[in-house]
């Protein structure tokens, strides 16, 4: 045991070390001057570069970073939480009704940051509720099957209500700042993005890395939990929470940015293991270093920047497949609690 914890020690600290690589790397990154990275003495010299550095790069970077340990802290949350490896943001009403709360927000208010933030943030709660009301009233199949289920029902409305939006948006202003948000990315951060979802994100990383040790607790059912010493019903509640509030705060930013939450927890379970000790941490850590090198490439290999969403479901998408094939998953690993 003791070996085993100073191995998930060494992982999680070469884990630190190479997201602060990448972070450096993807500063420098970009097609100014010329492609490729930017010399660290040429920032001194050239008052361009370091303005570009400073006043784009930067923020961009550190949105990157909160989207991708947000977005996979909060699908390790759920994930552990349901018993449910199938289970992310996407799957449960979260993003689809962030997306829906942005784009309302967009066409019948304002288009002003903190409006669409606490809208996406709004409704996010909304689809999270709407899909574990549901899932406890179907009567079809385990727990697992109902809370899937009533998560793509769930989703489908918000789907519906997205498209309804768009049929009535305004087609030379809201409709194009719909799409593009929809389509997900990161090109339009600016500082003042970054310092407003900064305290609800950080704050959200901290409850959930705070509450690390008791979520392999909480996975278990309500009786054992309880008997462990747990407020099982309090403690997922506010887990649950904070991990939609996480997970809309970096969405009404990026816009839908999807698999983050999915394929990541796994990728940190195969890495270190399914104790959420250590899982979690290492899922917030891969999280960001996923999302950090897909945005340095989707604005550095083409001329023209690629939707981020676009280039993080295709890997994502890749990578799922790859972890399902290579070898065979075990049982046990995660049991569908049945509701009570």
């Amino acid at each position: 045991m003791h070996k085993l914890l100073a191995g998930q020690r060494r992982k999680i600290v070469l884990l630190t070390l190479l997201l602060i690589l990448t972070f450096i790397l993807a500063v420098l990154s970009g097609r100014y001057p010329r492609p490729g990275l930017i010399p660290p003495q040429l920032l001194f010299e050239d008052p361009m570069a370091m303005s570009l550095v400073l006043q784009l790069r930067l923020p961009r970077v550190i949105a990157a970073v909160l989207l991708g340990a947000g977005l996979a802290g909060a699908g390790t949350v759920f994930q552990m939480i349901f018993a449910n490896p199938l289970v992310e943001p996407g799957f449960l009403g979260v993003s689809q009704g962030a997306a829906f709360g942005a784009s309302l927000s967009i066409i019948a208010f304002s288009s002003s940051l903190w409006i669409v933030q606490i809208s996406a943030a709004l409704f996010a709660l909304l689809g999270l509720a709407s899909s574990y009301a549901l899932a406890r009233h179907f009567r079809f199949g385990g727990w697992v099957l109902r809370l899937i289920l009533a998560g793509i029902a769930v989703s489908a409305l918000f789907s519906s209500g997205i498209g309804l939006l768009k049929f009535i948006a305004d087609p030379m202003s809201q409709l194009p700042e719909i799409t593009f948000w929809m389509l997900g990315g990161l090109y339009s951060v600016e500082w003042r993005h970054i310092f407003s979802i900064l305290p609800v994100a950080l704050l959200g990383l901290a409850v959930m890395f705070g509450y690390r040790w008791r979520l392999n607790l909480l996975s278990m059912d309500d009786r054992t939990a309880f008997s462990l010493g747990l407020a099982p019903f309090r403690e997922r509640l506010l887990l649950l929470a904070t991990a939609t509030l996480v997970s809309a705060a970096v969405i009404s930013v990026s816009g839908i940015v999807g698999w983050v939450g999915l394929i990541v927890p796994h990728i940190g379970r195969r890495l270190l293991s399914s104790d959420s000790r250590a899982s979690l941490p290492a899922s917030i850590l891969i999280g960001a270093i996923y999302v950090l090198l897909c945005d340095t490439f989707a604005r550095t290999l083409m001329d023209g920047e690629i939707p981020l969403g676009v280039l993080t479901s295709l890997i994502g998408a890749a990578l799922f497949i790859f972890l399902l094939t290579g070898r065979k998953i075990k049982r046990g690993k995660f049991l569908a609690r049945e509701s009570a």
